[in-house]
């Protein structure tokens, strides 16, 4: 990884490096299985793309602050279908066909087989979507 994405995914972590852990485990396990996954920085999330976004980190609060974790992050990802999961927080249809998941990570062990997986999944859609 250059320097200068590395200097903005710091940036972009900025007051919750308590999350960075998180991100650093969930970017390796996403690149050993995608390894042609770009990553492009934001103000607001980090974008993992395959011809088309896969996989995105924000801190987008889809729970109330009450059933938050204490140190949290946001993974989404995007569906041709509603993947069903008592893990999932929202699930929305933004346009026919394409449904967006939200699901909020609170430690290394919530970044598991199932959420892999499920990134995975998406990031075989988004390389059929960018045909």
């Amino acid at each position: 990884m250059d320097e200068f994405l590395q200097s903005d995914i710091l940036c972009f972590f900025g007051t919750h490096m308590d999350a960075y852990p998180m991100y650093e485990y969930l970017e390796e396990q996403i690149l050993s299985r995608i390894p042609e996954a770009q990553i492009k920085v934001s103000k607001t999330q980090i974008s993992f793309s395959y011809k088309r976004g896969f996989a995105f980190v924000s801190f987008n609060p889809c729970r109330k602050a009450a059933q938050r974790p204490e140190v949290w992050m946001t993974v989404t990802f995007g569906l041709g279908y509603r993947k069903e999961s008592p893990r999932i927080d929202v699930a929305t249809e933004p346009y026919p066909g394409r449904w967006t998941h939200h699901v909020m990570v609170g430690s290394i062990a919530d970044i598991d087989g199932e959420l892999l997986s499920w990134i995975t999944e998406a990031a075989e859609f988004a390389l059929q979507k960018g045909r």
